[in-house]
């Protein structure tokens, strides 16, 4: 791997591009990046998708194109991409450009690329372990509304299986088989369906103690006595989580890399589901499979602050991989919904999470 045979600093520099080098040789082995990002000190003639500007004060002036735009000044860092803005506060080394160019040739989104960016301190190459690893290190998320007061209430650190079912009569059926935690993910616009729907399946954790989350659907499971509810990250910006709170209901919240992570946190959830691990075809995902090495480095950071749970694409065959991270919990879906004996899909399943139990 070099960096020094191409383009990654615009102007041209040398010894930014030197560090960056020496920074990404200790990072380890990662996926060639999708995109060759350049970041650009100032404004390129002709900007591309590719380019990163760069700039140190605010300048609604500069000529981006479709580039993105990297604002750093007053102990913020905001990008700027495609309508989106990513805004991050805190303290970073001086190095932080060269981690950029380094993260985002570990095929890392700009907006994770830059949060790993700034958690990176000089020196850290020299440690065995050169990854960001140190949680007080990584930035804030700026702009964000205030979490509710109070907190969500914990839930177990370790959820363990996790399957993902469509219908109440499925989560009977796996609640009977000896699965304590399960979501309802109804996908259905008719409002008497759901309050059926929901109403029966938290009937049902009720009587086997279970935790029970209610994907999307907040207001019914408030109404209905919810142990939960999980929501996507556009969620938070229209759900009241206040009531939530109010209501004694647990939160998961999903996330797909560290930006999402640190945004999520901010609302103090009980959970957060990382993915999607592997490909998945049971719903559209805004970003690329995260695979295990990316999320082994989630645990790393995590564990002992929130609960996790692994999701997307997890089924038998790689379930032993995603325990291996150190991961307390892995949600699934069609590992058990399309399973032709459903009792022996959960029976081998749940014996992988014992044995993980038995290893720890």
């Amino acid at each position: 791997m070099s960096l020094l045979n191409r383009e990654v600093f615009w102007p041209p520099a040398d010894e930014l591009t030197e560090v960056a080098e020496r920074i990404r040789a200790r990072l380890g082995e990662w996926p060639a990046a999708e995109t060759r990002w350049r970041v650009c000190l100032t404004a390129p003639e002709s900007p591309s998708a590719s380019d990163l500007i760069v700039v140190t004060e605010h300048d609604d002036s500069i000529e981006s194109g479709n580039a993105a735009v990297l604002e750093a000044h007053g102990g913020r860092v905001a990008l700027r991409r495609g309508g989106e803005r990513f805004a991050l506060e805190g303290e970073w080394s001086d190095d932080w450009l060269a981690a950029l160019a380094a993260f985002l040739d570990c095929n890392f989104e700009p907006h994770d690329a830059l949060t790993l960016a700034l958690a990176w301190r000089a020196g850290d190459e020299n440690k065995d372990d050169a990854w960001p690893v140190d949680f007080a290190t990584f930035p804030r998320v700026a702009d964000l509304p205030a979490a509710p007061e109070g907190g969500f209430p914990a839930c177990p650190d370790r959820l363990g299986l996790y399957p993902v079912l469509p219908g109440a009569e499925w989560v009977e059926r796996v609640l009977d088989l000896g699965v304590r935690t399960t979501q309802l993910r109804r996908k259905s616009t008719d409002a008497a369906d759901l309050q059926r729907e929901i109403a029966r399946s938290v009937e049902a954790g009720r009587r086997h103690d279970a935790q029970l989350f209610i994907n999307d659907h907040w207001r019914e499971a408030i109404a209905a006595g919810a142990y939960g509810v999980h929501l996507g990250q556009e969620d938070v910006q229209t759900a009241d989580l206040g009531a939530i709170v109010k209501a004694g209901l647990r939160l998961g919240l999903s996330t797909h890399g560290y930006y999402e992570m640190l945004r999520a946190l901010h609302f103090r959830p009980s959970y957060l589901a990382l993915g999607a691990v592997f490909p998945t075809t049971t719903k559209v995902m805004p970003t690329k499979p995260q695979g295990i090495a990316r999320l082994a480095r989630y645990v790393r950071l995590l564990s002992g602050r929130v609960p996790l749970v692994a999701i997307g694409g997890i089924d038998a065959r790689v379930m032993p991989d995603v325990l291996g991270t150190g991961v307390g919990s892995a949600a699934v879906v069609r590992a058990v919904t399309d399973a032709p004996d459903t009792a022996s899909a959960v029976s081998l399943l749940q014996q992988m999470f014992t044995s993980q139990r038995e290893n720890v």
